[in-house]
Formats: C-alpha cells, sequence, structure tokens
C-alpha cells in the first residue's frame, strides 16, 4: 500500500493501488553501458551525439506529435531501468562527500526517472531525431515535453552544494599519449570502443571515485587507474588536464591463458600485440 498526501497539514491518506505507467517509446543512442553515458545532457561528451525516439504504433501518437516539430528542445521523461535499488545518500562525481539522493541526479532513486532536455532535430512520422543524447540506448520513455525556455531557464538559480565545488561546469581536458592512442584505436578497430567512455568519465576529474570505479595504482603512486569493463586505463594529472598513458586488460595471466570466450581472445591478442597485460 502506499500513501497520497492529504490537503490537511499533516495527513496522509492510503492509496490501495501503486500507480503504474506505460511507455511510450523507446530511446536508440549510442551509448549501450552505463559507463560510457554522459553524466548531462549538455556534458562534452554528449554535445552532438546523435539518437531517436522511436514511438510505439497504435496509440494515435501521431496526432500527439502534432507541432512537436516547432520546438527546438523538449524535454524526455525516462525510466532509468538498469539502476538496480536506490541509495539514500550518494557519492556524485564533483563531489567529495556523499549528498542526499535527491539533492544530486543520480539514477539510483526510489522511484528510477529520468529527466533530459535535448536538441530535436527533426519528426519523421512516429521517429523523432534527438541531439546532445545522455541516455542509455534502449530506455524506455514515458513522456515528451517541450522545452519553453521563458518558463524553464532560471538562469539565477543556485546551484546548491556545486557552488562549492571549483568549476562545475567546464570539463576537463582528456589528452592521450602515443601509446594509449595506438593501443585504443586498436581495439576499436576489433569492436571495443575506449575513446568515449573514458573521455566521458576522466572529464568530471582525475579524484579517485568507487563510483566511477577510479583508483590509485599504490599509495604512493601519482598514477591513476579507470576500469571500464574488461579493460584499465592508466593516466595522471598534468598541468593541461589529464593524460591517458596506457591501456591493460583486466584479465589474470591464467584467464588469457585459459578462457576461450571472444572478449578473451580479444585480450589475448592485444597482450600480444602491446606485451601489456594486468598488472
Amino acid at each position: 500500500m502506499t500513501a497520497r498526501p492529504d490537503p490537511r497539514p499533516g495527513t496522509v491518506r492510503a492509496v490501495s493501488a501503486p500507480l503504474i505507467f506505460e511507455p511510450i517509446g523507446v530511446v536508440h543512442s549510442p551509448f549501450t553501458e552505463k559507463a560510457s553515458a554522459p553524466r548531462q545532457a549538455t556534458a562534452n561528451a554528449a554535445a552532438n551525439v546523435e539518437g531517436t525516439i522511436e514511438l510505439f504504433p497504435g496509440r494515435s501518437f501521431e496526432h500527439a506529435l502534432e507541432d512537436v516539430e516547432t520546438w527546438g528542445r523538449i524535454w524526455v521523461v525516462f525510466v532509468f531501468d538498469r539502476a538496480e535499488g536506490w541509495r539514500p545518500k550518494v557519492l556524485p562525481p564533483r563531489s567529495t562527500k556523499r549528498r542526499g539522493v535527491f539533492a544530486t541526479r543520480s539514477p539510483h532513486r526510489p522511484n528510477p526517472i529520468g529527466l533530459s532536455a535535448v536538441r530535436l532535430i527533426g519528426v519523421d512520422g512516429l521517429t523523432l531525431r534527438i541531439r546532445d543524447v545522455d541516455i542509455l540506448d534502449g530506455s524506455p520513455v514515458l513522456d515528451l515535453k517541450p522545452y519553453v525556455p521563458y518558463a524553464d531557464a532560471f538562469p539565477d538559480a543556485g546551484s546548491g552544494w556545486l557552488e562549492t565545488v571549483a568549476d562545475p561546469i567546464a570539463p576537463t581536458a582528456v589528452l592521450w599519449s602515443e601509446e594509449a592512442r595506438a593501443q585504443t584505436e586498436w581495439l576499436t578497430g576489433r569492436g571495443v570502443d575506449l575513446l568515449h567512455p573514458v573521455e566521458s568519465a576522466l572529464s568530471l576529474g582525475p579524484a579517485p571515485s568507487a563510483y566511477r570505479r577510479i583508483r590509485r595504482v599504490s599509495p604512493k603512486s601519482e598514477e591513476l587507474e579507470l576500469a571500464v569493463k574488461d579493460w584499465r586505463v592508466r593516466f595522471r594529472a598534468v598541468e593541461k588536464g589529464i593524460l591517458v598513458t596506457s591501456v591493460h586488460t583486466g584479465y589474470r595471466p591464467r584467464e588469457l591463458a585459459l578462457g576461450d570466450s571472444p572478449p578473451i581472445g580479444v585480450a589475448r591478442a592485444f597482450v600480444a600485440a602491446f606485451g601489456v597485460q594486468r598488472r
């Protein structure tokens, strides 16, 4: 049983049934893993990234879409369908302390509902072409609303705890050594995209974070390591930003020797090509 606020102060009114929402469509985007998705639609990694929203047929949505193309941006209300459970306090990427989840944009919420303002490029039947996408591929869509600048933008509004964080908007520059660039391009040619998830994660800064799977290589080392699925990316802070120095497989030597899955095959070939494996 759930509860609904009662008009009288200090009281609640019981509701016998939960609220049920039925998705109206689905998002198609290049981001298939949680680690690769940008944190905001205006983030550097999301800028100009294109995707689509496909609405389901047979529900008169073609009529509901009339005049939508006149708007430059739309709000997409969607479901964080890959978020597992919720946490009252979370550690945001730019915070050094845990914050109440309602003071963050974390996907781990009591009701895993997301909200994103994307650029609308065009409407083709039941398909909306969008840009500045920060939503995972396959995310269910609950609703679409126009972004109304005079009603939705408040430039003078406070930025909460982000006002105490140095430079919370500008992304950190991510640079690549020749070795790391060559290793990443080699992996791209074999279907492993590290470039986008690495730049998305490191553009938020180099601080160690369990949330972003960043740890210091050793207590006294200046080198840090980012885990992206089966790969480990070494980097260090430099004057102009962050320098990615090398890429390593996350598999142990025994796993590489005995495993026969396609990902292990790629990792084994990577070690043969570059002579580096898990340290």
